[in-house]
């Protein structure tokens, strides 16, 4: 485990209430200077040039188990030696509501950082309530976690109800760009697994929607839970792709209930089609479990493969 370097007791956290902004005030500031140095190192792992590609390792891969058991901390440092950009933190993987709270979130993102990495922060929470109106309660408590761990990316799921999707009308749109509009992490919401904030439609609305006005908002594609949701994942790729910040990526096996994730085999055309029609220069992030037996092995082994595919 890695232990915290960091006096809890001389850090004060101030947030802004809504805007995932947060103001850190510390006793000591060498801390911070030493830790921005050592991020450098990972966030260009493996580049070879322009087209080189940032691949964040989602907390999940080394098993829910093994995060809840050992804390995320401890394997983000695995995901840093693997050649990894970024990590992404998982809040329903957190084995107590204390480790959601604003101190241990600073802590945990400063461990993040030490390791020479930057974060992604998820959340389940949706964006959209199950009627389809904006949950701005949702928003502003996960923007301010993704303020305190300083995330550089935070990702909601979208939501909404699956007879009407989510709610477009003007007053709507103007709460939710002023609602992330100050966030420091980019802000994407996921196609999920239900047809419910997993339709074509319901993202290509929502994003139309909001093309008259300036707004911050991008999505993270998932390539795999498409299919969940009997989506095409190829006329997603097609219809979303200029609205893409954020890439998680898995293969999936078996139908129905039985369905279930698997890394993506180099020889994989479907794939390949996915990724050749999405933004080059956007973050893939590894969505789907590392082999139990060789763990950090096969995160290196995946971090490489996806960084060239």
């Amino acid at each position: 485990m890695i232990r915290n370097h960091l006096d809890a007791t001389r850090v004060f956290l101030k947030f802004v209430i809504g805007t995932g902004s947060i103001d850190l005030l510390k006793a000591n500031s060498a801390v911070e200077h030493r830790n921005s140095g050592n991020l450098v190192k990972n966030t260009r792992a493996g580049a070879a040039g322009p087209a080189s590609v940032s691949i964040v390792i989602v907390a999940s891969a080394f098993g829910p188990d093994a995060i809840r058991r050992d804390g995320h901390a401890a394997w983000a440092q695995v995901a840093a030696k693997a050649g990894a950009a970024g990590f992404e933190v998982r809040r329903e993987l957190f084995s107590y509501q204390a480790q959601s709270q604003p101190a241990s979130l600073y802590e945990l993102g400063q461990q993040i950082r030490a390791a020479g990495i930057w974060s992604v922060y998820s959340t389940p929470a949706t964006l959209f309530d199950d009627t389809g109106a904006l949950d701005e309660s949702a928003m502003e408590q996960t923007l301010d976690e993704a303020a305190a761990l300083d995330a550089r990316i935070v990702k909601f799921q979208l939501g909404g109800s699956e007879s009407v999707g989510t709610a477009t009308d003007s007053a709507t749109l103007d709460r939710l760009i002023a609602g992330i509009r100050n966030s420091k992490a980019q802000v994407v919401v996921e196609n999920g697994q239900m047809k419910a904030g997993g339709t074509i439609d319901a993202f290509s609305t929502l994003f139309e929607a909001l093309d008259t006005r300036p707004h911050t908002l991008s999505m993270t594609f998932d390539t795999g839970n498409w299919q969940w949701a009997q989506q095409d994942p190829l006329e997603a790729a097609r219809r979303l792709t200029r609205y893409v910040g954020y890439v998680h990526c898995k293969a999936v096996q078996g139908e129905g209930a039985r369905r279930f994730a698997t890394a993506p085999a180099t020889d994989d055309a479907h794939f390949a089609e996915l990724l050749a029609y999405l933004p080059s220069g956007v973050a893939r992030g590894i969505e789907f479990p590392f082999d139990q037996d060789s763990l950090a092995a096969d995160a290196a082994r995946y971090v490489k493969q996806l960084a060239s595919a």
